[in-house]
């Protein structure tokens, strides 16, 4: 299901608000918290040391000693003990001396103002185990005790206060030591303050600053929605209906919108007339464009038959000949291919195969394979130097070659009664030679210089002697510069290889397979040139007559 522009763009941006509101509500809850407990926790410690630094040495020690509580001192303390803790609002301040498993209260301060029970007072010289003091559901309670006592014996109280936040509530508890005339503790003062109330007021604030916060981004987040929708959304949908309605339609002739927006939207709106404009014009010409085009494909398809009908294709070639047996393919990479192979009988003893390649694609090369492919067959006759008839064909191709094209070419011509095949190479590849009983090998032979590149070329021309069983293979560059997706070349190796797994086969089925095995290493690659074999099998030497 398609969502208009406009439902996106509110919904995006109610994202971004609930994101920015829960942002800045978090950063300014932690600033504040930060603030109020780093303000707290000073307050606790400086007035726990301020205590602890205004009591007297001596005064203590008669409080601490036996039947202290009856003393002058004792009064005093408690006075002063009742109204600190009232002027400071503290929730619990004592005068206590811990040990290694207990701590020992002598002042526990009661303001019955702030709501303190005396029922809870903890009496002089109660002493608490920790376990008893600690909250059993928080271990990390039992610690803090742990700890003053180890601090305590190092004469030191803590540098910062200790946090409790379980069900006992949520309390800072400053501890800090009074010392005798010889720097040992002699006692401290516990200074505990609930911070229930302040945990409260920061929650209290975080919704607070929420709703604020939401209320300003809801009211921003509206009035940029008018605005976008009034200087963007609309417009484009104006724009997306109209195109709509012409694609529906399919009527293109005076279809026009004005957008007067004075922005890219304008531009996009100018834009678009001048497509329609444009598009006008292209489905007037197409018309035309499409015959031209059918016109061109009909003359290629009958170029194309044309060149096929040209190359030998209908075998056996020679059906009452038994001293040889021939077959050869060509598949263009287009329409038409500059590609060639011929064969033919010189006389009633020679049989003459030609393979070549003309410099390009289309329906130049194709035109100029015709020219060379009729002066080679022209030119060859028995008898003639295979050298002097590529002479001769280079010179009149130079003449006619005003695309300066230019062709590989291999002939040769096998003597059906002595077995010698003559042989001129015009720059072609070199063919593969199988022996009989043996493997298919590379014949090593001068390429020479290429045919209609420059003129009055002297070409020599080769022989070998073939006996009977022999093949001979021959083939374009589209065959070893085949490509696959990762542009790898099929190459010579592989065309060994193939040719010599089919060694035993005929002419007719070795092409086919080296064809098969190129496909399968081409793959989904294109073809980019005319792949073109011949082979030929040396069967019986002929009698002379």
């Amino acid at each position: 299901m398609k969502i208009k522009l406009l439902p996106k763009f509110i919904l995006s941006l109610g994202v971004i608000g609930v994101i920015l509101t829960i942002a800045i509500s978090l950063f300014s809850y932690r600033s504040s918290r930060s603030y109020l407990e780093n303000l707290y926790a000073q307050r606790v410690m400086t007035n726990s040391n301020s205590i602890a630094d205004m009591m007297s040495v001596s005064d203590v020690k008669k409080i601490l000693a036996e039947g202290g509580d009856k003393t002058e001192e004792y009064s005093e303390m408690v006075t002063l003990f009742n109204k600190l803790k009232k002027d400071g609002d503290v929730t619990y301040l004592s005068l206590v001396v811990p040990d290694e498993d207990s701590v020992h209260f002598y002042i526990d301060a009661l303001v019955e103002e702030l709501g303190d029970d005396p029922a809870n007072q903890i009496a002089y010289g109660s002493d608490i185990l920790y376990t008893d003091a600690a909250n059993p559901d928080d271990p990390a309670d039992m610690e803090k005790y742990i700890t003053i006592w180890n601090q305590y014996q190092q004469n030191k109280g803590v540098d910062h206060p200790l946090v409790t936040d379980n069900s006992y509530g949520y309390n800072y508890t400053g501890i800090s030591v009074i010392l005798d005339e010889n720097g040992k503790a002699l006692a401290e003062i516990q200074y505990i303050l609930d911070m229930e109330e302040v945990r409260n007021y920061l929650n209290s604030f975080l919704i607070n600053m929420f709703l604020i916060s939401f209320c300003i981004i809801a009211v921003t987040m509206a009035a940029y929605i008018v605005f976008v929708r009034k200087t963007i959304t609309r417009p484009i949908s104006r724009l997306a209906d109209f195109t709509q309605e012409i694609t529906e339609s399919g009527k293109f002739e005076n279809q026009r919108i004005t957008m007067k927006t004075g922005d890219e939207i304008e531009a996009l709106s100018d834009s678009f007339n001048f497509m329609m404009e444009e598009l006008e014009n292209y489905i007037a010409n197409l018309s035309k464009v499409t015959a031209e085009k059918e016109r061109i494909g009909t003359e290629l398809d009958i170029a194309r038959n044309i060149q096929a009908s040209m190359l030998p294709c209908i075998f056996p070639a020679f059906p009452d000949r038994k001293e040889f047996d021939i077959y050869a393919t060509m598949t263009p990479a287009k329409e038409v291919g500059g590609d060639f192979y011929d064969f033919f009988m010189v006389d009633e003893t020679h049989l003459a195969i030609v393979m070549a390649d003309v410099s390009g694609k289309g329906v130049p090369a194709a035109l100029f394979m015709v020219i060379g492919k009729t002066l080679i067959k022209d030119h060859t006759t028995p008898g003639r130097d295979l050298g002097e008839v590529f002479s001769t064909v280079n010179n009149l191709l130079c003449e006619a070659n005003s695309e300066g094209l230019f062709i590989t070419a291999f002939e040769g011509v096998l003597d059906l009664v002595t077995g010698e095949f003559c042989f001129v190479n015009a720059g072609h590849e070199m063919p593969f030679i199988c022996k009989a009983g043996a493997s298919f090998e590379a014949y090593k032979i001068r390429p020479g210089f290429v045919l209609a590149g420059f003129e009055d070329m002297n070409y020599k021309a080769g022989s070998m002697t073939l006996d009977v069983g022999d093949l001979i293979f021959q083939y374009t560059d589209g065959v070893t510069e085949a490509t696959n997706v990762e542009n790898q070349l099929y190459g010579m190796e592989r065309l060994e290889q193939v040719l010599n797994r089919v060694k035993d086969r005929t002419p007719s089925e070795i092409l086919p397979e080296v064809k098969k095995d190129i496909d399968a290493f081409v793959g989904e690659a294109p073809q980019f040139d005319d792949i073109t074999m011949l082979c030929v099998e040396y069967k019986a030497k002929m009698e002379k007559a």
